[in-house]
């Protein structure tokens, strides 16, 4: 599925609509590891959670389908330019207030991994939580899939270690990631994750298996 169903009652459809026919198609131009697929899974991720901790599913509903928009400029400053994208857009207001919209645009410039501070709100730490999508398969994937969409140029160890560093400096032991939901699938996931990178066998082979596939698409 390529789009968002109707929804819970408490979300508008014509917002649902507005999401799947103006927000969604955006995430088709952007790397493999950044398309619709991975904003439809924060979406998800972020609805869950929104309904766990009683908190408008709508304002979630929204931060999790901006929340990389600002790719469009580069990846730098997309957590910024997410949310400025997100306050520039006048349609928006005619579901939510300013002050909602500012609380959304704040959640949107929180949820990137290596900012170091945490989350203003409980919607920062929602999709924050929800972006890291923390599937030992699915992110050393997406790793590999950065790497060649990114650094073309890169022979394959160069990929390779490429690849070792941004998995030690991101999640290993130490590494910036956090998590700020209570209790998570993400715990036991990233624990999982981390026993790979901790591994020099099973995480090369991790590596071989994906860029074989990745390469010889």
């Amino acid at each position: 599925m390529n789009h968002l169903p109707q929804l819970s009652q408490s979300i508008p459809n014509e917002l649902v609509d507005y999401i799947n026919d103006h927000i969604l198609p955006q995430y088709d131009a952007f790397d493999k590891a950044h398309q619709r697929q991975h904003a439809l899974s924060v979406i998800h991720n972020s609805l869950e959670m929104a309904e766990q901790k009683a908190i408008n599913s709508s304002m979630a509903l929204v931060i999790a389908a901006y929340h990389d928009l600002g790719l469009c400029n580069g990846r730098e400053r997309h957590h910024i330019d997410s949310g400025a994208i997100l306050l520039a857009d006048g349609k928006l207001r005619t579901w939510f207030t300013e002050e909602e919209l500012v609380t959304m645009q704040e959640a949107i410039e929180d949820h990137r991994a290596s900012n170091n501070h945490e989350p203003r709100t409980i919607y920062g730490k929602i999709v924050a939580e929800a972006d890291r999508l923390i599937d030992g398969d699915v992110t050393l994937r997406r790793t590999v899939q950065f790497g060649l969409s990114h650094h073309p140029e890169l022979g394959k160890e160069e990929q390779f270690k490429r690849f070792l560093h941004h998995l030690n400096e991101k999640y290993a032991e130490g590494g910036y990631l956090k998590l700020w939901i209570e209790p998570s699938q993400n715990a036991q996931r990233l624990a999982d994750l981390r026993a790979i990178i901790a591994d020099p066998v099973a995480v090369r082979q991790a590596f071989e298996k994906i860029y074989k596939e990745e390469t010889e698409k």
